[in-house]
């Protein structure tokens, strides 16, 4: 479209020459041959009506041109938007599929940033602006080949010197255009890395007064992104003033040239109203090129960094199909499995061996750093050994079949994520609305010791918002509604990664009380903030420094563990 839009352009500044040339000596008609057959073949009688015809026909090959054209201009914007859906999508799939290790060096806000401003900007400043030069170029060339076809040295000249000013001036502003470039992309990260923050821990903020703080980290970052964004915008339009001037005593220049060579307006006229069409097209085709080429220099650094994100990224193999539950049947093993960190040269755990019976009550103990975290992110599949193995009644834990084993998994951290939206949604979490199952629901919370506060509490029972990350509930009640979608899924093991540090100490208890019900047919693993959430536990394991240096029940520990003792005088377990 773009290439057969370039012709139309041609056809419609060529189609100037002849009715010119009629209006300026109606004898031509009959001595160009030309326009002499077309005048007999479609049997004209008078010279006015041939000229008129001969006008409304000019007049329809612009109209068509200019419907062709707009026609294009909306297929290349909306390739263009589209292809902002494409990257968008594109970056979140590869984002979502990236192992949990990787998550752990990126700042979600950098990812956000990407997905939903720099994909635009790349769209806008990049994609957008390649179109239009590809295009604009089509067009530029089409017509200097008619000029050149006309006069050569005029076109040349014409060419030189306005290709020739939009060079020198681009070659100008080119690394002030890099540069900024490459500090907008910071710019934009600053701002939001600091709204993440500012919105993440409002209530910190407004507990502590740091509003004007974030307020004045905010804008920095914020003016410069505005500055930069109004700096390459000017920075593209700013030649064209100056050059529209060039063109248009370059257009007298054109006009004294032809008069004194033809030395007749009559014969010279066709050509001047030719070269005036031609300026009326050209000129804005080449302020759109340098345009689009200071747009691309300015977005080079966004588009690079997003290039490179790209590129790093697995492609996506697809859906596997449904998925069946890896059964926890008998034991969960760990030999000889040890694990270390990216860029870390010391093991964070290291454990010869581990079995971890089915159906029983598991607890995991030990000081912060001790590697509790690190064990349980290994059985959630989310962490992958650098050595060893850990296996699921006997088979391997691998990526082949860690989606199978999760599957099976209820987990519940210690800090509980809650969507802006109702109980019902956040129990059921990652299910479509009618894909809930609300006696499924009702069972989980009752489990949870969840079910009485929502019945008997809330207005709108399940059906109430819970806010922002669960703002409009107490830390007591997001655990619980974590701990109620753990168990929606019916999971054969339950990981409780200190998720009753915010309850008082009658919920957790008749928590602890229904979770142990649930031990006959859930294996349970406890990682405890308080002592007693595992004083009850069948088998308790004391990690430090990475490995486990004695486990039984809480009685053999007490007597054999002097870490343990001293952990259970001070009441704690972190």
């Amino acid at each position: 479209m773009i290439m057969i839009m370039a012709i139309l352009d041609v056809i419609g500044v060529a189609s100037v020459m002849p009715f010119m040339g009629v209006v300026a000596n109606p004898e031509m008609i009959f001595s160009n041959s030309i326009l002499n057959a077309s005048y007999n073949y479609f049997g004209f009688v008078d010279q006015g009506s041939y000229m008129f015809a001969l006008g409304v026909a000019m007049f329809c090959i612009l109209l068509f041109s200019l419907t062709f054209k707009a026609l294009t201009t909306l297929f290349q914007t909306r390739f263009a938007l589209l292809r902002e859906y494409t990257i968008s999508r594109m970056l979140i799939e590869g984002y979502l599929h990236q192992p949990y290790v990787w998550f752990l060096n990126r700042n979600s806000a950098d990812l956000g940033k990407n997905i939903l401003t720099e994909a635009h900007f790349v769209m806008n400043y990049a994609l957008m602006p390649m179109l239009i030069l590809v295009a604009q170029s089509a067009v530029t060339i089409a017509i200097l080949s008619l000029l050149v076809y006309l006069d050569p040295i005029l076109a040349l000249m014409v060419g030189l010197i306005l290709g020739g000013a939009y060079a020198f001036i681009f070659k100008l502003i080119s690394r002030f255009l890099s540069r900024i470039g490459s500090e907008r992309m910071s710019a934009n990260e600053s701002r939001f890395t600091t709204i993440n923050e500012a919105f993440g821990a409002i209530k910190e903020i407004k507990a502590g007064g740091l509003e004007e703080k974030y307020l004045d980290r905010f804008s920095g970052p914020a003016e410069i992104f505005a500055r930069h964004q109004a700096s390459s915008t000017v920075a593209g339009q700013l030649p064209r003033f100056a050059l529209e001037a060039l063109a248009f005593g370059g257009m007298i220049i054109i006009v004294l040239y032809l008069l004194s060579v033809n030395q007749d307006l009559a014969a010279a006229l066709p050509v001047i109203a030719f070269y005036a069409f031609a300026a009326y097209r050209l000129m804005p085709a080449l302020q759109q090129i340098f345009q689009s080429l200071s747009q691309i220099k300015y977005a080079y650094p966004g588009l690079k960094n997003l290039y490179d994100d790209v590129c790093a990224l697995p492609q996506s193999t697809g859906s596997a199909g449904e998925l069946k539950r890896l059964k926890l049947e008998q034991s969960i093993e760990f030999r000889d499995v040890s694990f270390k960190y990216p860029g870390s040269v010391k093991n964070a755990i290291h454990i010869p061996e581990l079995n971890l019976k089915a159906r029983t009550n598991i607890g995991i103990v030990g000081a912060t750093g001790s590697g509790k975290t690190t064990t349980i992110d290994l059985i959630l599949g989310l962490l992958h050994p650098t050595e060893g193995n850990i296996s699921i009644d006997g088979e391997e834990l691998s990526a082949n079949n860690r989606r199978n084993w999760q599957l099976n998994i209820g987990y519940v951290p210690q800090q509980i994520f809650l969507a802006d939206d109702s109980i019902l949604a956040n129990i059921a979490f990652g299910a479509e609305e009618h894909e809930i199952n609300f006696d499924k629901v009702v069972t989980a919370a009752r489990n949870a010791c969840l079910h009485e506060f929502v019945s008997n509490e809330l207005d709108d029972e399940y059906s109430t918002r819970v806010g922002e990350r669960g703002i409009r509930l107490s830390g007591g009640q997001r655990q619980r509604i974590g701990i109620a979608r753990a168990l929606y899924h019916e999971p054969q093991l339950l990981i409780l990664d200190e998720a009753t540090s915010a309850l008082d100490s009658v919920t957790e208890q008749q928590v602890m009380d229904s979770i142990k019900n649930l031990s006959k047919e859930l294996t349970i693993i406890h990682i405890a903030h308080r002592l007693s959430s595992v004083s009850e536990c069948d088998q308790i394991y004391l990690l430090e420094g990475g490995r486990i240096t004695a486990y039984g029940t809480y009685t053999e520990l007490q007597s054999m563990s002097e870490s343990f003792r001293h952990m259970s005088t001070l009441g704690m377990g972190l």
